[in-house]
């Protein structure tokens, strides 16, 4: 119903794909989207050896038959293990995608390749959109400024993000920042975008992990409930809005340096999720959370999307003539 170049390059059913979320991202919530007609990632940093990363994609496999992705954080500070480990482990669990982020996948896209394993890579503007075709990916995502974690430092959004890069590369683009429903993918599509890749919104599903208060507050939370942060030491980040963002805003108005703001921002993410916490640490999430207001099952929710994008696509069909 809705194939394109990323449906057919990753054999999914549906141009969704669900991204690799620190702490979050794992065996069930994976398995269901893949048993949804989507494709989600699990995340290599979370896990302290290969062992239990391996034990977890296999979980993973128990619960689907479809295609389970892997997330390889690059950036230096989320590296439990070497690199090569998790690319060793890409290619004998024998995943059918990678998704790369946080550094140049310039080093293992080679080996990757070899291993029968096709690379996604996420970036946060045009220019390294280029870059990435360049290595050889098979697929960029590029986010735009709405999206939760790391929107990076332009502060472009999605909708001129999205046609940018897609002008730019030849290589099938996937649109993540801001996406929640069926409008979101019709609107990624007619962007020139072959996949739409949601974080925030699979936040809020039964399978995935989360306290009832995590996702309770999403449920509830506005557009309005984000802040952006920490573009003043060159990491820029999108996060809930709550006691320790507003500590850190506070911290960088008066100019704190990455040494003053590592005590603070350390951490992020886990007793939020996992405890409920709310004020506790930094959590990650974009502004769709304002699209947000139900927790279904996941094949509920992509399901939802996809006759959503539907209905749109027959409305506008019978609008233009």
């Amino acid at each position: 119903m809705f194939r394109t170049r990323i449906t057919e390059l990753f054999d999914i059913k549906y141009p969704i794909i669900c991204g690799g979320m620190y702490w979050i991202g794992r065996a069930e919530l994976v398995a269901a989207v893949a048993n949804a007609g989507g494709l989600g990632f699990i995340v290599g940093a979370t896990f302290e050896n290969v062992d239990d990363l391996r034990a977890e994609i296999r979980k993973a496999r128990d619960l689907t038959d479809g295609p389970i992705g892997l997330n390889i954080n690059l950036f230096p500070a989320l590296r439990p293990q070497p690199i090569e480990a998790w690319v060793e482990i890409a290619c004998e669990e024998k995943i059918p995608v990678v998704e790369t982020s946080g550094h140049s996948p310039e080093a293992i896209v080679k080996p990757l390749h070899a291993g029968g394993v096709k690379v996604m890579h996420k970036v946060p503007g045009v220019k390294y959109a280029r870059t990435v075709e360049r290595l050889g990916c098979d697929a960029v995502c590029v986010v735009g400024h709405e999206c939760g974690g790391h929107p990076g430092m332009d502060e472009v959004t999605t909708l001129v993000m999205v046609p940018a890069t897609v002008d730019a590369v030849s290589i099938p683009v996937v649109a993540s920042g801001g996406f929640a429903d069926g409008r979101g993918l019709v609107a990624a599509l007619a962007l020139g975008a072959d996949a739409v890749l949601m974080g925030t919104r699979f936040m809020a599903t039964k399978e995935c992990r989360g306290h009832p208060s995590w996702k309770d507050w999403l449920v509830n939370a506005a557009e309005t409930d984000t802040a952006y942060l920490m573009k003043s030491i060159k990491n820029p980040s999108r996060v809930i809005k709550n006691a320790v963002s507003a500590k850190v805003m506070e911290m960088e108005a008066q100019g704190a340096t990455l040494e003053q703001l590592i005590p603070v921002i350390a951490g992020q993410g886990g007793a939020v999720f996992d405890d409920g916490k709310m004020d506790s640490q930094l959590a990650s999430a974009g502004q769709a959370i304002g699209l947000i207001h139900d927790v279904p099952t996941v094949k509920e929710l992509i399901d939802r999307i996809v006759d959503e994008a539907t209905q749109i696509r027959e409305r506008l069909n019978a609008a233009i003539r």
